[in-house]
């Protein structure tokens, strides 16, 4: 097998592909495309996506599903800002804070779906909907503006076209990598997903697998919002509202699979890139953003379909 077959056989090489042809398609389309405070602006928004992206692909991991990934990212957003404005908090205790509220409610989805034996498909979506009511309880739909100016001043800061947001997504990404490659704990929650039986019968714990999966969607849900708080430079109640969405696509169309068992951080990477290209492209262009939402859905039912046929060709092999 040639060097360029290895390439083209792993599963994200589609994306890359479509990637690269996004990246000369909106060069010429549009020349201002390639401009510094363009590049910017695509890479700042990169940044939140990203870790949206993950916060679903954990729970994916173990054939699992959190449909409370941006109902959990509002309420830490506004949580955050509150103790920061309110509170007079400052940086290095509200964001911890709320970073451990996340992880805490990200518990409690994976302890109801394991003592309830319900699946967690239906628990995050009644755990959502209460944390919608708490956010919106607490603020009025009133946002936080008063927050800490070296908290705006790293949400708005940059190194050229490179936000300082970037650091965060970068470090969570080789952690993650880490986490599932190297770590008993993630090969785990990856064997629970691909067949839990066999996996129990080798001694694995399930519940433990499934609390583990749903606490760390918590946690990159939450380290998400202050991310979005950070970069729009308030807390609105507003936040996590649009995620729903993005966190599916990204890790399908990166290659996981939606019964568990195979994700892809390389593959939900390179997805998020061509999920950002679009969107900024579609702005570059005069485009209605609303199509956004239509082109993401047809991206889902498409990689859907590919990795189907992928098994099945791995099955007949």
């Amino acid at each position: 097998m040639t060097p360029l077959n290895r390439i083209l056989n792993i599963e994200w090489s589609g994306i890359l592909v479509a990637v690269l042809v996004g990246l000369v398609a909106l060069s010429i389309a549009s020349p201002s495309f390639l401009s510094e405070f363009n590049l910017f602006v695509l890479l700042r928004s990169f940044c939140v996506v990203l870790l949206v992206a993950y916060a679903q692909m954990v729970t994916l991991g173990v054939g699992q599903m959190n449909l409370a990934v941006g109902a959990l990212g509002g309420l830490v957003a506004i949580l955050v800002g509150g103790m920061m404005d309110r509170l007079g908090l400052p940086v290095i205790v509200a964001v911890p804070a709320g970073v451990l509220v996340g992880g805490l409610a990200g518990f409690i989805n994976g302890w109801l779906t394991v003592r309830t034996g319900i699946n967690g498909f239906i628990v995050t979506l009644a755990t959502g909907a209460a944390f919608t009511g708490i956010n919106l309880g607490i603020t009025r739909s009133i946002p936080f503006y008063n927050l800490p100016p070296e908290f705006v001043a790293f949400g708005a800061g940059r190194i050229g076209i490179f936000p300082l947001l970037l650091i965060v997504p970068l470090l969570v990404t080789v952690i993650l990598a880490l986490f599932f490659s190297r770590m008993v704990a993630g090969r785990h929650m990856l064997a629970v997903g691909g067949n839990a039986n066999a996996a129990q019968l080798s001694g694995v714990s399930l519940p433990r697998a499934i609390i583990t999966a749903h606490t760390l969607s918590g946690l990159l849900s939450a380290i998400a919002a202050v991310q979005a708080v950070a970069q729009l430079g308030s807390a609105q109640p507003s936040i996590g509202s649009n995620w729903l969405i993005i966190s599916f696509a990204a890790p399908i169309i990166g290659g996981a699979s939606l019964s568990g068992g195979h994700i892809s951080i390389v593959g939900t990477l390179f997805a998020v890139i061509l999920i950002s290209l679009i969107e900024n492209g579609m702005v570059m262009v005069n485009v209605d953003p609303y199509w956004v939402q239509f082109l993401l859905g047809a991206l889902i039912l498409g990689a859907v379909w590919i990795n189907r046929l992928r098994a099945v060709h791995a099955g007949s092999d």
